[in-house]
């Protein structure tokens, strides 16, 4: 199994405080979907969707999947991806990141190839964030565990597994301001963010 060949996005949120399904964000009339398949596409030779519309992505040659457990928010379309991957980790994003630094991405690859850790995730502080990170298969099992438990923090299930941590000091390097982990949640997120794109084109 290849270890890094991989890369999931997870589409399938209720997209309820952006007032419309967030799979469908354009920003310069391009979908952010299409930019961020691209944009992968060139780090990783499979794409997995995880998503509540698969119609959405009829006649694309990308795994299209939906949540195995449904109803469980990000760590059941984690889980959902994890199941489909050919890969032993898998870098996990979400569908309205419109910033993910490939040069990050390649630094999380090193870390781990430096250890036998089963993901690799960014520390904000106390917390972590749980995307644009890396997550190993073998933590399927202990997904569909934790989630059938009744718990769905990403923080809580890695916090007692084998997990590599970036500290924010170096992650800030790579990313001054934040913005490769920006997530549009609302419409004031994706208008602030038109307002600051310029030229915007990754």
């Amino acid at each position: 199994m290849k270890k890094f060949g991989t890369a999931i996005i997870l589409a399938g949120g209720k997209s309820s405080r952006m007032g419309f399904d967030k799979q469908l964000l354009k920003i310069n009339e391009r979908s952010l979907m299409d930019r961020m398949i691209q944009k992968l596409s060139r780090e990783f030779e499979e794409i997995i969707i995880v998503t509540n519309k698969p119609e959405l992505y009829i006649g694309l040659s990308h795994k299209i999947t939906k949540d195995i457990l449904k109803d469980m928010g990000a760590l059941g379309g984690i889980h959902a991806g994890l199941s489909h991957s050919s890969s032993s980790l898998a870098f996990v994003a979400a569908c309205d990141m419109p910033n993910i630094n490939m040069e990050y991405v390649r630094y999380l690859k090193d870390r781990l190839n430096d250890n036998n850790s089963l993901g690799c995730v960014t520390k904000f502080g106390d917390w972590i964030e749980p995307f644009c990170s890396f997550y190993s298969v073998e933590l399927i099992k202990n997904i569909g565990k934790y989630l059938e438990s009744g718990r769905r923090s990403v923080h809580g299930l890695i916090k007692d597994v084998n997990i590599s941590y970036i500290e924010e000091k170096d992650a800030r390097k790579f990313s001054p301001n934040w913005d490769m982990f920006l997530n549009l949640n609302t419409r004031e997120d994706l208008n602030k963010f038109l307002l600051n794109a310029g030229g915007w084109s990754n």
